[in-house]
């Protein structure tokens, strides 16, 4: 266990998480802030589509939408509830700053992989699209170890963080809210599991565009509700997390206080981990969706990161700050003392934050919303895995046997004790991100040739005046 843990700490800090900031900001430096100063463009291109009617599907694939919903079902997870208030609770309001931060970026570097993800996509077997990191690396970079490595990463990380974990996650909310046997969950888990996921990408497609939308406004909604009541304290929270990125302060007046170093390791740390910009698992998602220009899938890239980090994630992030329910004092002391309680950090602390204004349904609203992240995560994970295994073996005939690992997995981690794979996870993560990242910036000059060229062309369609490059 010292062993992952080591082994952990060597692949994520400080270099891989430096690594993912360094390729957000080179991008957006390269673009002049495109996320920025050109949000009317994407937010028309994402947002503004799903008002217009629907075209007809063209090429057998996923339709944008759908797209979009596949790959938020594995990016909106656990760690968007848990997540932020571990990354809170060790790191300090601060930490939620630096979230801000590397999803900002991030979001530049999830465009540039979706663009590259179409670019190099190929045609599946059933007439569809599919594609990849390993697709770019291999017939883009020219590097088949670069794109092995990354097949066998996902596989091995589709069958702990993204299939155990999250098994393991939902058995233990239906536990602490309901009583409910953890095998008996996690068998129920396998066969929902299962019936969505014998239908390949498709029904993956149609299953996320409906449950993904409703449980994301299912939990926002709630959290305005707790937002709304809060209201006063909105101001003080912002204002802490500004100064305990930049000017950490003792808590209050004693002599213990966070440092910009972990508000910084925390905060970009659940970045990262939240919208997977840069890991490349969501590029997977992405490059079966039916479009025509690569770059306008890059936008959807861009939207993915801001539900999945900046909406979702702050309004966890603000309900804990608001509500009073964490107190920087006690829990520096906790840390220091090495005193930690499982009530203090994770899904306990916001189901706290809730409770204050739904009283001992919070509780039980946490739970519902901890089930419907981890159950969608199943789902966009176990065809990353599927896609990995199929670019190793060269043929989907391994796919089956694949199916029946994963979902036997399911009921094992409902039932496991997964400290150990959760470490698992974190290499695996890291060791995708590293050649993805890699391929990133060894492929900027075509990734940018696309957006600015796409960029151009919408531009002049609108008559709108084109930004030097």
């Amino acid at each position: 266990m010292t062993f992952l843990e080591r082994l952990g700490d060597f692949i994520w800090n400080p270099w891989l998480l430096g690594l993912f900031l360094l390729v957000g900001l080179f991008y957006s430096l390269r673009t002049g802030f495109f996320q920025v100063f050109e949000c009317g463009l994407w937010l028309r291109t994402t947002l503004g589509s799903l008002l217009r009617p629907r075209r007809k599907r063209q090429g057998g694939g996923l339709t944008q939408f759908q797209a979009l919903s596949t790959a938020l079902a594995s990016t909106i997870g656990t760690g968007s509830i848990a997540g932020v208030a571990t990354a809170i609770f060790y790191g300090g309001p601060g930490a939620v700053f630096w979230m801000w931060v590397s999803a900002l970026l991030g979001m530049m570097t999830s465009c540039a992989e979706k663009t590259l993800a179409v670019r190099y996509r190929e045609r599946a077997r059933d007439g569809g699209w599919q594609g990849g990191p390993m697709c770019y690396m291999e017939r883009g970079v020219g590097s088949r170890f670069l794109a092995a490595l990354f097949s066998v990463c996902c596989v091995a990380a589709s069958l702990g963080g993204g299939n155990m974990v999250q098994a393991n996650s939902i058995a233990t909310a239906l536990e602490a809210s309901f009583g409910w046997d953890r095998l008996a969950v996690g068998a129920i888990t396998a066969l929902l599991t299962g019936a969505v996921i014998l239908g390949g990408i498709g029904r993956i497609g149609r299953f996320s565009e409906k449950l993904v939308p409703c449980m994301a406004l299912l939990f926002l909604g709630g959290g305005a509700v707790v937002l709304f009541v809060h209201a006063s304290a909105i101001p003080d929270a912002l204002s802490r997390i500004v100064s305990g990125a930049v000017a950490p302060r003792a808590a209050a007046g004693g002599g213990l206080g966070y440092g910009v170093a972990a508000a910084m390791r925390y905060g970009i740390a659940r970045g990262v981990f939240t919208n997977e910009a840069g890991m490349g698992s969501s590029a997977m998602a992405h490059a079966a969706s039916d479009v025509e220009e690569p770059a306008e899938e890059g936008m959807w890239g861009m939207f993915e990161v801001f539900v999945a980090t900046l909406l979702v994630c702050s309004v966890t992030a603000l309900v804990i700050l608001t509500t009073g329910v964490y107190d920087e004092k006690a829990a520096l002391a906790a840390i220091q003392s090495g005193r930690v309680s499982s009530v203090m950090v994770g899904a306990p602390l916001s189901a706290a934050a809730f409770s204050t204004v739904f009283g001992r349904f919070g509780g039980i609203f946490v739970s519902l919303c901890l089930l419907l992240f981890a159950f969608t995560s199943l789902l966009g994970w176990s065809y990353y895995g599927e896609r990995g295994l199929e670019y190793l073996t060269g043929s989907d005939r391994w796919r089956r046997l694949y199916r029946a690992v994963f979902l036997l997995m399911v009921v094992g981690g409902s039932v496991g004790e997964l400290a150990a794979v959760w470490q698992l996870a974190d290499i695996f993560n890291g060791l995708m991100a590293l050649p993805n990242l890699c391929a990133l910036l060894l492929l900027a000059p075509e990734a940018l040739h696309l957006l600015n060229a796409w960029e151009g062309k919408q531009k002049r369609e609108k008559g709108e005046k084109i930004r030097p490059n």
